[in-house]
């Protein structure tokens, strides 16, 4: 049998190192092995200058933490899991909130998997599937329903979670939300201030409760300035392009066609102006256009529209903030997060 040998430049055969290990990271550091694996971890206890010298060692020698091991001596995975709905949950809100975890996560020692959510009827399936098998060591969730399932049954089991939005449980539960009634009010009174009276706004589906919050905004302020809110039925945010397209199609086809548009997120927004364009309306003159920014994807709408933020990488470092502290069982009043649009409607830079 003939046996072959990978040779590097120099000539000499390739030898596979042998995997960093804890002890190797400590003997370079020059500290002892239980102060560097504390240090990885984040514990806040240790000085900062340590923290710092310890993971400059790691990752120079390619440390990677060993998980099962880990998960042996503390009964932690040191894994958080975000469900995720891969079909519309990409753009910004992916790439901004995972962003902003991994942010609120640094030196923790903590990793993030997606799990996929699917929205299929049994919303229940991949929580128990994690909190069975001890997958992760908390849970984070997003289109939340006002009484959702997940989270009673996680409150349950008392199973560390956090979600993207609140429920109407009076039971408390940890979350960061975006308050998205205030938003709606102030987008709709935007395009007052502009002289718009017939205002058209297509809602997320009313299962989820930022839905609710939405549309109460909305209509307490199109009530408040005596001006007409459309909010189109058969389709909603999760609805194809084409399908949202049509119906603005036939919104436009009656007497009474909206002049103003608030766009809940940055497809909706690109779909709106695509359509607008495509019958030789212009934002700004007959009609306008506000929406959420989420991302700097909202930069390269053209025409510009104003727009106000949300900001997502403020929010996925918040959750992971409520997280730490449910996982170390801090009070529930540091784990419920509301935050607010702030400044104003205008035309990003």
């Amino acid at each position: 049998m003939t046996r072959k040998t990978f040779e590097t430049n120099s000539g000499r055969a390739a030898e596979k190192l042998p995997r960093p290990t804890l002890r190797t990271v400590a003997q370079e550091a020059g500290f002892a092995v239980t102060t560097v694996s504390r240090a990885l971890a984040g514990d806040p206890r240790i000085a900062e200058t340590t923290r710092e010298r310890v993971s400059e060692v790691a990752r120079r020698l390619g440390y990677v933490p060993n998980r099962a091991a880990q998960r042996l001596r503390t009964g932690r995975t040191k894994v958080i899991s975000l469900l995720l709905n891969t079909r519309h949950e990409f753009l910004s809100f992916t790439s901004e909130f995972l962003g902003g975890m991994s942010e609120g996560l640094a030196g923790t020692g903590y990793a993030i998997t997606i799990t996929a959510d699917g929205l299929a009827d049994d919303r229940l399936e991949a929580i128990r599937n994690i909190r069975r098998h001890s997958l992760a060591d908390a849970i984070v969730f997003t289109r939340t329903e006002c009484f959702d399932e997940r989270v009673r049954y996680l409150l349950e089991h008392d199973f560390p979670f956090a979600t993207h939005g609140r429920t109407d449980f009076t039971t408390p539960h940890p979350y960061v939300d975006f308050d998205n009634e205030v938003f709606a009010r102030m987008a709709v009174e935007r395009l007052v201030a502009k002289g718009r009276k017939h205002i058209c706004m297509v809602m997320p589906n009313e299962r989820y409760t930022f839905g609710q919050h939405l549309r109460f905004g909305a209509r307490q302020a199109a009530i408040s300035h005596g001006v007409q809110l459309t909010v189109p039925d058969g389709v909603d945010l999760d609805s194809e392009p084409d399908e949202i397209a049509a119906t603005l199609r036939s919104l436009h086809a009656g007497p009474n066609a909206p002049d103003g548009y608030v766009c809940v997120g940055e497809v909706m927004a690109l779909v709106t102006l695509a359509y607008l364009n495509d019958i030789g309306l212009t934002p700004g003159m007959e009609i306008d256009v506000v929406a959420k920014r989420a991302s700097p994807i909202s930069n390269h709408f053209r025409p510009r529209i104003e727009t106000i933020d949300e900001d997502l990488r403020a929010t996925g470092r918040a959750m992971a903030k409520v997280l730490l502290a449910r996982i170390d069982g801090a009070p529930m009043e540091d784990m419920q997060i509301l935050l607010k649009p702030e400044g104003a409607f205008s035309i990003s830079d």
